[in-house]
């Protein structure tokens, strides 16, 4: 953890197994692959993935945003 400067709660087996949920959910991998990887029995239980807040959560709407040019006057 130290060589990969991970600190903090992220700096814990339970803190990268949710780091790896979140990157997988950021990078469009589809939940039944990440329920695979992540051994979960419910895809419920993955979905908490999809349902990132905060910093996550932000990165998730701008990614929605990319591309996009507006211009006014259209809807």
């Amino acid at each position: 953890m130290r060589a990969a400067a991970i600190i903090g709660p992220q700096a814990s087996p339970k803190g990268l197994r949710h780091g790896f949920g979140i990157a997988n959910a950021q990078a469009s991998i589809p939940q039944s692959l990440t329920q695979r990887w992540m051994g979960h029995a419910r895809l419920e239980t993955t979905g908490i993935y999809q349902n990132a807040v905060g910093s996550e959560e932000r990165a998730f709407a701008q990614r929605a945003w990319v591309g996009q040019s507006f211009t006014s006057g259209e809807p």
